[in-house]
């Protein structure tokens, strides 16, 4: 137990000290607060579009992170020889790629938290249909820039690491400052606005899914390269978009369908802005299925993923 918890320990350490998920945050958290300068174009679903375009961005997102997270700590793991050191202490192969795919997921849950946090903002400066509110996203992107400064005096001070220090400045920073704009402001008296409890359960939704691509991820980098597994991911991420629609007016809802609809995650589970643009009550019970739903799904590409692994020759991938 103590081996797996520092392998999945040192995991997320690798995943947030990656420039490259830095990046990739950083440009999700800007994006996401842009938005609401586009729904000046739009009449009285201002909101909707905010919402609509957050939960994409997040998922897609998500799904390059969770990607180029796993090439990062298992292929390349196994092609510079660390796989190696660490199988020979012993490690098991189960634990190791157990462990993998536990730190990809704690490092997706802080982006995605981050990014949820960054949606719930934008929201709130969207709210008015005929007024932006300049202010709060002013102040946004000045909390955005005291946890670049912050982390630039941790790394310079202390040498930790600057990708690690402002992705939990920032995670740490805009739900605080999302709940502060909240209680300043207040809901507008306006029947199109969504009550924040329904929009942090249907973004809550966002948290299975990510975790559900960071397994399917992890499983392909056993054998595959990066750019194969960023491919392979998207390609199972579209499928996933339009299976229940192929399964229901291709294949004619038949067994070919059903097993089609099985074999391929459901993204769909995780998708509620339509049910919020309807101001369909999400019931807490649903969440609860999403999640049960992840669990056997990604438990099922996890289980596949030590099967490829205990397979694999890593004494020859390093080698190569």
């Amino acid at each position: 137990m103590n081996i797996f918890y520092r392998l999945t320990l040192n995991t997320f350490r690798e995943c947030v000290r990656e420039p490259i998920f830095f990046l990739l945050l950083l440009v999700g958290l800007v994006l996401i607060c842009i938005l609401p300068m586009f729904s000046m174009f739009v009449f009285r679903e201002q909101v909707k579009l905010v919402v609509d375009s957050s939960m994409a961005t997040t998922m897609v997102l998500g799904l390059i992170v969770a990607a180029l997270c796993s090439s990062h700590t298992i292929t390349r793991e196994m092609r510079n020889g660390t796989v190696l050191l660490l199988l020979s202490k012993p490690v098991p192969r189960y634990t190791f790629i157990t462990a993998k795919i536990v730190g990809v997921t704690m490092a997706l849950t802080v982006f995605t938290f981050s990014m949820i946090a960054a949606s719930f903002v934008a929201v709130m400066i969207a709210k008015d249909q005929f007024r932006l509110d300049f202010g709060a996203m002013a102040f946004y992107y000045g909390v955005l820039a005291v946890c670049a400064l912050t982390a630039a005096v941790l790394n310079y001070l202390k040498g930790i690491s600057f990708p690690s220090a402002i992705t939990f400045l920032t995670a740490a920073a805009l739900p605080v400052y999302a709940v502060l704009l909240y209680l300043v402001q207040g809901a507008p008296d306006d029947e199109g606005f969504i009550p924040p409890l329904q929009f942090i359960t249907a973004l809550s939704l966002l948290f299975p899914a990510v975790w559900l691509m960071g397994a399917i991820s992890a499983a392909l980098a056993t054998r595959c390269g990066i750019v194969t597994n960023l491919t392979s991911c998207s390609i199972l991420f579209f499928l996933g978009l339009i299976s229940k629609y192929v399964s229901t007016h291709w294949l004619g809802g038949e067994f070919a369908g059903d097993l089609f609809s099985a074999i391929l995650p459901n993204w769909q589970y995780f998708w509620m802005a339509d049910a919020l643009a309807a101001h369909t009550q999400i019931p807490l019970r649903y969440l609860g299925w999403a999640l049960v739903y992840s669990i056997i799904y990604g438990g099922f590409w996890a289980v596949w993923a030590m099967a490829l692994f205990n397979d694999r020759e890593v004494a020859k991938d390093a080698i190569n």
